[in-house]
């Protein structure tokens, strides 16, 4: 069997490398080349933490990795620190590593595995053959400086994975639209030198405004902002903000978060003078808001998918757990006796990825409406902040740590709740294709 892997990011790289590992030839198709610069808050909680100990990636800190306690949290004025959980199934402890240097370090692992990355290759469409199934994509190839060169190639494999972030040239290719019934966010991020740079804490700040106007204070906004130390002499200080108010796409993003460190201590650094390279913003795709995640050879990965968490706009781990569990259903079909077999244990990614998440984005989605109310969104601050069993628990159930075994009275509550609510459909319907970026029919 033969895999074609659209993207060299945490989803693209993690499938390949567990692919590779399994023994199936595996080609990563990726337009940048690295090491190259991501929108991120280069935050990684335990649940990526988990899937990087999976694939004995090392991260040690003499290499550039962080690591840090817990969540810092900052509302109401009060700071409530909450350490990462001690559980059976993830580590209890969370990483700082920027895109730069985590993106790299995942591609070269996969490649070391026995992976083809090819570098300065952005692929445009996907190929099918005459039945509409997917056998490969066209790539357009860049030459040093990102420019096209004018000169195009095919690929062809037995299934190929849309691992190209929320922009999927590849999925939308075929149809793929976002849905507009699911909640989407942004994400604004800089950096800045700072003696903060060695915070052992990834810290939240659960209260943002719009920009001031006319002296009187902006409109609270239905996000966060964070403060994460690379160890580097920097700091990651950036916004998030979920489109659940009226002023979502209204607002300079960038006046938000220079408002908002304008306000901090002059002694933290947070200044113009000490900003270190631009403000840059990226979408964040929650919720499932692309499907199919399977249609006849092809799997959506991550962000192509929009497996974001609408509770906090964590995508890092869902890309790479989507990608193992990808890894592992093209393995099972790999050894199956027919064509038919093959196909039918590859259609079980879609469910299984549902079966993992699709609670907890729905009560995600929920948790997304709710605070888009200001009202809301201050009264559950004034009412959790003051209370650090109750705030532990808001923390487990956000970052998605829960025990499997429900060894704790928070995991039983997480599961019942979870329980309670019907799974986010990532079944979906496939809407006519855009002219713009048309099929490519192929035969073999």
């Amino acid at each position: 069997m033969k895999v074609l892997v659209v993207g060299a990011g945490p989803a693209g790289s993690t499938a390949a490398w567990h692919l590779a590992t399994a023994g199936i030839e595996v080609t990563v198709l990726e337009k940048t080349r690295f090491p190259r610069e991501k929108v991120c808050g280069d935050g990684l909680t335990p649940r990526a933490v988990r899937e990087m100990q999976l694939m004995g990636l090392p991260h040690r800190p003499e290499d550039g990795w962080r690591p840090n306690k817990g969540l810092r949290l900052i509302a109401g004025g009060r700071i409530v620190e909450v350490p990462w959980p001690e559980l059976s199934n993830f580590p209890d402890y969370g990483l700082i590593r920027t895109r730069l240097g985590f993106d790299e370090a995942l591609a070269r692992h996969a490649q070391a595995a026995g992976a083809a990355i090819l570098e300065g290759h952005s692929v445009t469409e996907a190929l099918t053959d005459d039945a509409g199934a997917v056998v490969g994509a066209r790539a357009s190839l860049l030459d040093g400086a990102g420019r096209k060169t004018g000169e195009t190639r095919d690929f062809f494999a037995d299934v190929v994975l849309a691992a190209d972030g929320n922009s999927t040239r590849t999925a939308v290719s075929l149809g793929h639209e976002k849905r507009g019934d699911r909640p989407m966010g942004v994400a604004y991020r800089t950096y800045f030198t700072s003696p903060r740079h060695n915070d052992d804490w990834m810290e939240g700040w659960l209260e943002l405004a719009a920009p001031s106007q006319a002296g009187r204070p902006g409109k609270p906004l239905p996000g966060y902002g964070w403060v994460f130390g690379v160890g580097d002499g920097t700091s990651n200080v950036g916004l998030g903000i979920l489109n659940s108010s009226k002023e979502f796409g209204r607002l300079d993003y960038r006046a938000v978060l220079r408002e908002w460190t304008a306000s901090m201590p002059e002694e933290w650094g947070f200044t113009p003078e000490n900003q270190v390279g631009p403000i840059r913003g990226a979408a964040l795709p929650m919720g499932f808001n692309r499907t199919p995640h399977y249609s006849e050879g092809l799997m959506l990965l991550g962000d192509a998918g929009g497996m974001v968490s609408p509770f906090n706009g964590e995508g890092i781990s869902y890309a790479m757990e989507s990608a193992r569990f990808a890894a592992d259903f093209i393995v099972r079909a790999a050894g199956a006796n027919s064509r038919v077999a093959a196909s039918h244990a590859l259609a079980g990614y879609s469910g299984f990825v549902r079966g993992q998440w699709g609670s907890h984005f729905t009560l995600g989605r929920a948790f997304a409406g709710l605070i888009g109310n200001p009202a809301i969104m201050k009264l559950a601050l004034r009412t959790g902040m003051p209370v650090p069993v109750l705030m532990r628990f808001v923390v487990r159930m956000m970052a998605n740590l829960t025990d499997a075994g429900e060894r704790g009275f928070e995991d039983r509550v997480i599961h019942l709740l979870e329980k309670l609510v019907p799974a986010t459909s990532n079944q979906g319907t496939t809407r006519p294709k855009q002219q713009s970026l048309p099929i490519v029919s192929v035969k073999q």
